[in-house]
């Protein structure tokens, strides 16, 4: 078995690609900050929570195509998002209060 590299193979040749795949585009202006990454994790909580009140009204009129087993899913995934949620929020009031007491 031969383990030696090839002179025309850079051992890191893959990170230019994962640079380039997460780079953003250039014709999009996408902004990245803490108030967008907040942003999107609200709407995905709410996302979660919408579809699982769907998936237990569809299973509330018996609906043949939702099973009991996915609804219960989505339910544990929206509580677990939501108290993530509320977690973060806490987190954030209390750095905020921390802040606030400083003395300068």
């Amino acid at each position: 078995m031969d383990l030696r590299i090839s002179p025309g193979t850079a051992p890191l040749s893959g990170t230019g690609l994962a640079r380039r795949i997460t780079a953003p585009q250039e014709g999009a202006a996408q902004e990245v900050g803490f108030s967008n990454a907040l942003k999107g994790a609200l709407q995905s909580v709410s996302a979660a929570q919408n579809r699982s009140s769907d998936l237990q009204r569809e299973v509330q009129f018996e609906n043949p195509n939702v099973s009991i087993e996915e609804t219960m899913v989505a339910m544990q995934k929206a509580q677990v998002g939501f108290q993530a949620t509320l977690h973060v929020r806490n987190r954030m009031v209390q750095a905020y209060s921390d802040i606030m007491n400083m003395q300068v």
